[in-house]
């Protein structure tokens, strides 16, 4: 029985992962450092063993967040990638797998510092724009695998 690939990449299509296997844990983290990098209230992985990790398309930059650890980021397009500590393996961000739901996360860490808001976000109305503005042409990398990107 072959393993089960998550494919996964970023906006732009020049970096491409494959994560193998369903051993992994995933969490979403509500550092003060996951949510500077995500520049968002947390910051969700997947963490594969680092054998189990291919990158299939373009080389990672790197930023050392901190003495243990680096976060690796697209250089073209800025999208954040994954939090290297090396101890756990990788950890790869879940919005860039092409399927995120099958890497959901299953607990939280650094709870202490969420932020306030966090807790009543499923309170906010909801808003929705069908017809609305001007039609958004979508310049993203598609969620799969391509041979070339952009395609031409």
């Amino acid at each position: 029985m072959s393993e089960t690939i998550h494919a996964g990449g970023c906006q732009c299509g020049a970096i491409r992962f494959h994560a193998k296997g369903d051993e992994f844990w995933s969490s979403i983290c509500h550092c003060r450092m996951c949510q500077k990098a995500s520049g968002n209230y947390f910051g969700a992985f997947a963490t594969f063993s680092d054998d189990k990790v291919e990158w299939v398309r373009g080389e990672l930059s790197h930023f050392k967040s901190s003495n243990i650890a680096s976060r690796g980021f697209c250089k073209d397009c800025g999208t954040p990638l994954t939090y290297e500590w090396h101890q756990d393996g990788t950890s790869l961000a879940i919005g860039a797998f092409d399927n995120p739901n099958a890497v959901a996360p299953n607990k939280q860490l650094a709870v202490e510092a969420k932020i306030e808001s966090f807790d009543k976000l499923h309170e906010l109305p909801v808003r929705v724009f069908e017809g609305e503005g001007p039609k958004v042409e979508n310049h993203q990398h598609p969620d799969h695998d391509t041979a070339h990107w952009p395609e031409n």
